[in-house]
């Protein structure tokens, strides 16, 4: 009397426990799985050149001493030079903004030396608050979709590539991403481990929201 109901305990012990084994794998091998596809994301954005015909080339800012370009800002602008050579129709965007105690902010720089080297100045457009990517390429959008330019080709170091291209995204323009040459093979193993986990993050709770930027976009003035 009492042997069929043990039996049947024992199969619910079993089943409870096997749910268990499937609830703990899944906890621990989801999380494993997606970080991996994202870090395979960022590993082919950054090996992949999407340059292209374009109505406007978005460099990214990065430091600049004084008003000259550091060696990464440069090697952008390098890039932006070759991409404009090919596409003089382009529009080119410089964005950032400057530290407390700079005289110049990053765009500032970009444009003196885009101009130095041949880009009127004329087709040149300045994004100077951008404090972050999320902030320089969402100015840069308003502006240009105030212009009805959204076909982009951004710029920038190559673990960035997907990371900006989401945000480009999120914000409105058609974009793809040419990164700097050189990048593509010098990056080393701990930028492409933060940019998976940046754009995964992003990927799950939105990338302004990831930026810790509010809801509302400024307006800046595109030629200051």
């Amino acid at each position: 009397m009492t042997a069929a109901p043990a039996a049947a305990r024992a199969r619910r012990g079993t089943g409870r426990r096997r749910l268990l084994r499937w609830v703990f794998l899944l906890v621990v091998l989801a999380p494993v799985v997606y970080l991996a596809a994202t870090f395979a994301a960022v590993w082919r954005a950054a090996h992949r050149d999407g340059a292209r015909p374009a109505e406007a080339i978005v460099v990214l800012g990065a430091a600049q001493y004084d008003g000259r370009p550091s060696p990464a800002l440069k090697a952008r602008l390098d890039h932006v030079i070759e991409l404009w050579a090919k596409d003089n129709s382009a529009a080119v965007v410089v964005t950032g903004g400057k530290q407390p105690g700079d005289r110049f902010t990053e765009a500032t720089a970009s444009a003196t030396y885009l101009r130095a080297h041949g880009i009127p100045n004329d087709k040149i457009l300045r994004e100077v608050n951008g404090r972050s990517s999320f902030q320089s390429l969402a100015d840069s959008a308003a502006f240009l979709k105030r212009r009805g330019l959204t076909r982009v080709v951004l710029v920038s170091d190559a673990y960035h590539a997907a990371r900006i291209e989401g945000i480009a995204e999120e914000v409105g323009l058609d974009a793809s991403v040419s990164p700097t040459p050189a990048t593509r093979e010098t990056a080393h193993a701990g930028r492409y481990a933060k940019e998976t986990l940046a754009v995964a993050a992003a990927r799950i709770v939105g990338f302004r929201r990831a930026a810790g930027l509010s809801n509302r976009v400024r307006d800046p003035d595109a030629t200051g």
